[in-house]
């Protein structure tokens, strides 16, 4: 795996200790716990808590908080270190899966999740300011496909060894919980001691950016936030509620979606680099669409693990919004530019499971069309990307595929 090239030039103890291979060691990390915890998560509430999908609404409401408060990420880089950040972040995250089988009860859960998420959310946050801030604009596409490809290789060994520990050791959630969370925390501690600090080629601003020219990023941000939700909370929960899917089911679902990241995701972000970012969102939104609409129809269980593989793969083209940004924005407002843009990302992603979920008592039907408006949203958004954009084009109002 080669090292970006405009990666400043520090002296490392081996050939390994590089900026790209700490990103990719971040990108294992937070699989372990993360993943592990999602696929558990459901059967777990259902089965130890009793949730319906008005406590499941609440819980994934709060799990987005921390998200929608990632703008302070900016005044706690006053206080540490980016990359030193990122690690303790991730060893937030491990602490709050590994801690979450020990409190199965409805309060419980809801601190578990906020500690988790708090770990989850500034740990993104920083490790997409990081990557913009060490990718050139000509790799960035790719290697975050890579990046990517790590992570869902991750995951598929996570969600096997998972499934072999469900179905054959029998091991009880508890242990499941406290199992990947650990491996999260032990490899932050390795991250800690085992890497130098690599400085950004850019100093970075200290201070909260908004900046007009930058809506369009903004507004794709926004409507991700909730889209997403409706995935990640509601069409999993389908799964278990609906259709009785088991733990080890849903963990075999997940199997097939990282199968696929793992082998297709590299090129993807390869792909959105020859094609451009408004072809690469067109044919994402569109597809969500027509996902959505089929959620709310779909009564046969195969056909709906069916979309959930297929609305799963759309996710690695939102590289496309990140690509976007890069090539637009000023290179001194990347670190506090992740951080507002995932607060962007969470106003919709507070409100929508918690309001949905009252939805979901009456008409899971409805939820599912209100992601396809969403979806459409979109799709008019990705319109205005520029197919070349950089600072100065960082919108256009020409239809169609024109050269603009």
């Amino acid at each position: 795996m080669s090292v970006p090239s405009d990666v400043p030039s520090e002296p490392t103890v081996t050939r390994w200790q590089s900026p790209t291979m700490l990103l990719v060691l971040m990108s294992v990390a937070m699989p372990v716990a993360f993943n592990a915890w999602a696929a558990l998560l459901n059967n777990f509430v259902v089965e130890r808590a009793a949730f319906t999908g008005l406590e499941i609404g609440i819980l994934q409401s709060l799990r987005e908080i921390p998200g929608f408060l990632a703008f302070t990420t900016i005044f706690v880089l006053l206080l540490i270190k980016e990359q030193s950040f990122a690690v303790l972040s991730l060893a937030l995250l491990g602490l709050g899966v590994a801690l979450t089988g020990f409190f199965p009860t409805e309060y419980g859960l809801y601190f578990t999740t906020v500690l988790m998420s708090v770990g989850f959310h500034y740990f993104e946050a920083v490790k997409q300011s990081l990557a913009m801030q060490w990718l050139s604009h000509a790799e960035a596409p790719q290697v975050l496909g890579r990046l990517i490809a790590v992570g869902a290789i991750t995951s598929l060994v996570v969600y096997a060894v998972l499934w072999v520990l469900l179905e054959w050791v029998g091991l009880d959630y508890r242990w499941n919980f406290l199992l990947f969370g650990s491996a999260c925390l032990l490899l932050a501690v390795v991250m800690k001691f085992g890497f130098p600090h690599y400085s950004a080629t850019t100093k970075q601003n200290k201070s909260l950016i908004l900046r007009k020219r930058y809506w369009l990023y903004y507004g794709l941000t926004f409507l991700s936030g909730g889209r997403r939700q409706i995935f990640t909370v509601f069409a999993a929960f389908l799964m278990v509620e609906k259709f009785g899917y088991s733990a080890s089911q849903v963990t075999l679902l997940f199997l097939i979606n990282y199968a696929f990241n793992w082998a297709f995701a590299e090129k993807i972000g390869a792909l959105i680099g020859r094609v451009g970012e408004r072809r690469a969102l067109t044919f994402e939104y569109a597809g969500l669409i027509l996902v959505f609409i089929a959620y709310a129809l779909v009564e046969n269980p195969y056909l709906a693990a069916g979309l959930y593989v297929v609305d799963h793969m759309f996710f690695a083209l939102a590289i496309g919004i990140t690509t976007y940004f890069h090539k637009i924005a000023d290179p001194a407002d990347l670190a506090s530019s992740a951080g507002v843009s995932f607060t962007i990302n969470h106003i919709a992603a507070v409100i929508v499971p918690a309001v949905l979920g009252v939805v979901w008592l009456v008409s899971p039907a409805s939820v599912f069309m209100v992601g396809a408006v969403f979806a459409t949203a979109s799709l008019a958004l990705a319109q205005c990307v520029p197919h070349l954009a950089a600072p100065g084009r960082e919108f256009t109002w020409s239809v169609g595929f024109s050269k603009s």
